[in-house]
């Protein structure tokens, strides 16, 4: 494994997942996986050729002659031999950069055939007297050549030497800065990520001017070859976290890397938890602040969403917009988060146990008044309540997957058309419609999706144990939720701090957001070497007896 740092070069993670199965056409896929396995790891013990000729054969040899790859011959001298071929990728890289910095600098050079350089002595001009581009470095296998011509690498093929010139001039078609989709805020950056990691590592460096912020990088997928980089502020990020989230991705093996979710579900710990152990974020201000608590983000090319790790279950009711308020509002809004989260899970379940085995907990009134609503309804309380349930995830799946435009008609008329015809039809109760939609409108309120989708699933295991056992069975299962989350870890830290284990200088910034001026401390356990905001350096640790 092979990982470089900053912005040169990307080698990495390069090794194939496959699963041993028993029929014919998967003993061939595993053979055709092998094969190109062992073609590709020849690429990196394969010289290229000194005869230009040679190489574009091969070329179109190994990539089929794709029409998108493009080759552009070059004539230096008088003699009308092809000094100089350039290949590229259309579409991924910037046209007007490669004319600029490339073709017309070439195309000024000319030398007579009295004088033609030595090949060596010609590559050695082109980096560092005709190329006006920022990145160019050697390569000098085709291991190297491919993974830097699919990056969107210009390049530079010289004959009689066996060694080509990579300039980035990585460009072509791509969604610009938009404001963030999932992560809307009133106030704050109107900025999101892009599909472009490049561009999203530059987004976070102009939040974070410091040369502290470091970037490593690996290329992990043996077919899809994607650059994923980690970024942190170095003397705050703990090098043990560091040491085992550089082991799990070196330990990556897949063919390919389509989003950063590949990555989370393969190196997380809790693999079979509903809970996330890893953040995901699309705002760039957002990554700034973990940075500067300690954690590691975690870039994926493609994707517009960054992981953070180490991350803990108080990260997922926080929003960047409460550090941009004051502090008295942000609280009042977490509050809000955290109830809105127990409303969402908890709601339909005590609305079952107390209708069917606890009706003395209901006011008199109202029991009546839900006796005679419940009057002619054929269905128990549990099985209206799982049919509200079950036709409210399938509305909200279908507005999801539907064009924009018919998407919200269809989630305010379709809710009110369903609600409305199962009551007239006495098919459930009114009450349970209302419990119902204050329970989805109250899992829309947490800002991180991937806690609401816990919740959504958590809600039907509440709602069987309320149906059986009532309070008792909903209490059981509260339990084991808590055991289950006091004993998760996200790269060894706990997953209720600071709740449990308790910190309680690490309280203010929980369900309360304490005024900035007096969290002056980093949270503990993350910014080991660094405790205190304000410094720049580790603290010098004191001898014993001083």
């Amino acid at each position: 494994m092979k990982r470089q740092r900053g912005e040169g070069q990307m080698f990495g993670s390069h090794i194939t997942g496959r699963k041993k199965t028993g029929g014919k056409a998967d003993k061939r896929s595993v053979r055709a996986e092998e094969h190109e396995q062992q073609q590709l790891e020849g690429y990196s013990k394969k010289p290229l050729s000194v005869s230009l000729k040679d190489n574009q054969v091969f070329i179109q040899q190994e990539m089929g002659e794709s029409q998108d790859i493009i080759f552009r011959s070059i004539r230096l001298t008088d003699t009308g031999q092809t000094n100089v071929l350039i290949v590229y990728v259309q579409g991924m890289v910037d046209d007007e950069r490669m004319n600029k910095f490339i073709i017309e600098p070439l195309h000024r050079e000319r030398y007579p055939a009295d004088r033609e350089l030595e090949p060596n002595e010609l590559t050695d001009k082109l980096k560092s007297h005709i190329l006006s581009i920022g990145i160019v470095s050697d390569i000098k296998d085709w291991k190297q050549f491919f993974q830097k011509l699919l990056l969107g690498y210009s390049i530079i093929m010289i004959e009689g030497t066996a060694k080509a010139i990579a300039a980035n001039v990585v460009g072509g078609e791509r969604r610009g800065i938009e404001e963030p989709k999932t992560e809307m805020a009133i106030r704050g950056p109107r900025e999101g990520f892009t599909e472009s990691v490049r561009v999203n590592s530059a987004m976070i460096r102009r939040k974070i001017r410091s040369p502290k912020l470091w970037m490593e990088q690996w290329t992990i997928g043996e077919i899809s070859q994607t650059p994923v980089c980690i970024m942190y502020v170095h003397g705050l990020a703990d090098e043990n976290v560091l040491k085992d989230l550089r082991e799990r991705l070196d330990a990556v093996k897949i063919d390919g890397i389509l989003e950063s979710g590949y990555i989370e579900e393969l190196i997380t710990d809790q693999k079979w938890s509903p809970f996330p152990t890893i953040m995901n974020v699309e705002r760039p201000d957002a990554v700034a602040g973990n940075l500067l608590e300690g954690r590691i983000a975690i870039l994926v090319d493609g994707t517009p969403f960054v992981l953070i790790v180490p991350s803990i279950l108080n990260m997922f009711f926080q929003a960047a917009e409460d550090y941009y308020q004051r502090f008295d509002i942000a609280t009042f809004l977490r509050m809000i988060r955290f109830v809105s989260f127990l409303i969402a899970l908890l709601m339909p379940s005590v609305y079952v146990a107390i209708v069917s085995y606890h009706q003395e907990m209901i006011p008199t009134q109202l029991l009546l008044k839900l006796a005679a609503q419940r009057e002619g309804v054929p269905f128990p309380a549990y099985l209206e309540a799982f049919i509200m349930e079950f036709v409210f995830e399938i509305l909200r799946e279908a507005v999801v997957r539907m064009p924009s435009a018919a998407g919200n008609t269809i989630s305010i008329v379709g809710g009110l058309v369903i609600g409305q015809s199962v009551v007239e039809a006495g098919i459930v109760s009114p009450a349970v419609v209302i419990v119902v939609s204050f329970t989805a409108i109250a899992s829309f309120v947490s800002p991180a999706y991937s806690l609401g989708i816990a919740a959504r699933l958590l809600r039907f295991i509440l709602l069987l144990a309320a149906s059986t056992l009532g309070f008792y069975g909903i209490a059981l299962v509260v339990l084991l939720l808590l055991l289950h989350l006091t004993n998760i870890r996200s790269f060894g830290m706990p997953y209720t701090k600071p709740f449990a284990p308790l910190k309680i200088k690490d309280l203010k910034d929980t369900l309360v957001r304490a005024p900035l001026w007096l969290m002056r401390e980093r949270p503990q356990k993350l910014a080991v070497q660094n405790p205190v905001r304000e410094q720049i350096e580790p603290e010098p640790r004191k001898e014993p007896g001083q």
